[in-house]
């Protein structure tokens, strides 16, 4: 359950990230993506989405 999440959080901030370059002239960053994925994924942890958690990439977010 967790890594479905995690697939659905990082398509959605890729599709986020992808977009801000198209519409507002944004320099495509991985380290902006990724910081953005990881505050999100910890918000969805602290709202309840416990399965991104247990991941072994809970750590690599700072899950844990």
């Amino acid at each position: 359950m967790g890594f479905n999440t995690l697939v659905i959080l990082g398509a959605w901030y890729l599709w986020k990230h992808r977009n801000a370059g198209v519409f507002e002239g944004s320099l495509p960053s991985v380290q902006v993506l990724l910081n953005n994925l990881k505050h999100e994924a910890q918000l969805w942890t602290f709202a309840g989405a416990c399965g991104l958690k247990v991941l072994a990439l809970g750590r690599l977010l700072g899950l844990s």
